[in-house]
């Protein structure tokens, strides 16, 4: 398996999988593919989040060739720092490749609101 890392890649897995979302707050679109991340489980309390889990996998999309403006804006939206933090995991592309890209993961407060 190849394995890079793309600064303008974002894996998503929750509200930001839907195209005229996405659109909507960032002005465009955006390149998505099929990803899958390993060692997480997708859970939904008030908002999506992952968590670790050993043999679980979390379908998505990597969205690539965002820029930092656009990066930005994500982060207002999933409320970096307060409700998430912005972490560099490896994700398999659709064809088994390794991409280290941007993942969202949860924060202890999002955890606490999560029934």
């Amino acid at each position: 398996m190849s394995r890079h890392d793309e600064d303008g890649a974002l894996f998503v897995y929750g509200t930001l999988l839907d195209a005229a979302h996405r659109r909507s707050l960032l002005g465009r679109e955006v390149a998505a593919a099929p990803a899958l991340l390993g060692g997480y489980e997708r859970l939904r309390g008030r908002y999506f989040y992952v968590v670790r889990r050993p043999g679980a996998e979390v379908a998505g999309l990597v969205l690539s060739g965002l820029g930092e403006r656009d990066l930005a804006v994500l982060d207002h939206y999933e409320a970096v720092p307060r409700l998430y933090t912005r972490e560099k995991l490896e994700v398999a592309d659709a064809g088994g490749a390794m991409l280290r890209c941007w993942v969202y993961l949860p924060t202890a407060k999002l955890l606490a609101l999560r029934t």
